[in-house]
């Protein structure tokens, strides 16, 4: 019988609890936070909003069935008068890239921890799942709450109608960034892959559930010495049956290349890229993701 290695960081872990019918999502970040985090020089509140997104991200594009190349999870939030005016991440079969537009200004002006609303004011969060066969959802809901987690929760609640516990910590160190997450839901009547009937936030199942998934603390999540699959054990070991399903190893995933630029490109008209060249005949695309620039001839 082969064993399985357990899971530290950089990839998700599933497991479901039959008997409750629910499922769940758990991941920690901490070489591939590094290198999204790397791109450009963010300040601490806002490497710990992106490597939140990031986490959120990971976890709930660890939901999709059909994780192909094309099926992917995007989540931005906005705002017009906000301190930080975007954030956008997106899971693609294991890839994982983000990135925060932000006044450097204002922030400054909001101490070491800021609140949610206090960098985003007044805004929104859309959450778009696309699946492989070219299907997309999308649902957007208020930032509201004190974390991009709630918002979360609430997206799952008002659009989908699944209760939805979400937990997220993170921590930045001498040895760089570490964040790490839960993610669990209830799915009424049936195992994953079944029809979900009467769903309920008090069904005592749920109300179960969200008393053990509760006590995951922060040091757990980010603890690098904890598994996640001891995690699991540690809230669940009660349960009369935890099943394991390991999940797609995770890594940086910018998807720029001159090539795809090109092909973007190629679907403008000559005078419109004629209009974007400059004065030394290429056109310059700037990644945000990664901040590399392109200079293409076209």
């Amino acid at each position: 019988m082969t064993t399985q290695p357990e899971t530290f960081s950089d990839r998700l872990l599933g497991f479901t609890l039959p008997a409750r019918n629910a499922r769940a999502r758990l991941v920690r970040l901490d070489d591939v936070l590094d290198e999204v985090l790397s791109a450009h020089s963010y300040p601490p509140p806002v490497s710990h909003l992106l490597g939140e997104a990031l986490v959120l991200g990971a976890l709930m594009g660890g939901l999709l069935k059909d994780d192909g190349e094309n099926a992917q999870l995007t989540m931005q939030a906005q705002t017009r008068t906000g301190v930080v005016s975007l954030l956008v991440c997106d899971y693609r079969g294991g890839s994982v890239r983000g990135y925060a537009d932000f006044d450097a200004e204002r922030l400054t002006q909001l101490g070491a921890n800021p609140s949610l609303s206090a960098l985003f004011g007044e805004g929104y969060l859309a959450i778009t799942f696309e699946t492989e066969a070219g299907q997309r959802y999308q649902g957007i809901v208020p930032l509201e709450g004190d974390s991009l987690a709630e918002a979360c929760e609430t997206y799952f609640s008002q659009s989908e109608q699944v209760p939805t516990l979400i937990r997220v910590a993170s921590r930045t160190g001498v040895d760089g960034h570490v964040a790490s997450g839960l993610l669990i839901q209830h799915l009424a009547d049936g195992e994953e892959g079944r029809e979900r009937l009467h769903v309920r936030m008090d069904h005592p199942d749920w109300e179960h559930v969200v008393a053990m998934a509760s006590t995951i603390s922060h040091d757990e999540l980010l603890d690098p010495d904890l598994s996640l699959e001891a995690i699991a054990w540690r809230l669940f070991h009660e349960e009369d049956e935890v099943r394991v399903q390991p999940g797609a190893a995770l890594s940086r995933g910018c998807r720029c290349t001159p090539e795809h630029y090109e092909s973007v490109l190629s679907g403008f008209s000559e005078s419109e890229r004629s209009e974007m060249r400059n004065d030394d005949g290429v056109i310059a695309v700037d990644c945000a993701f990664c901040a590399r620039t392109f200079e293409l001839s076209i």
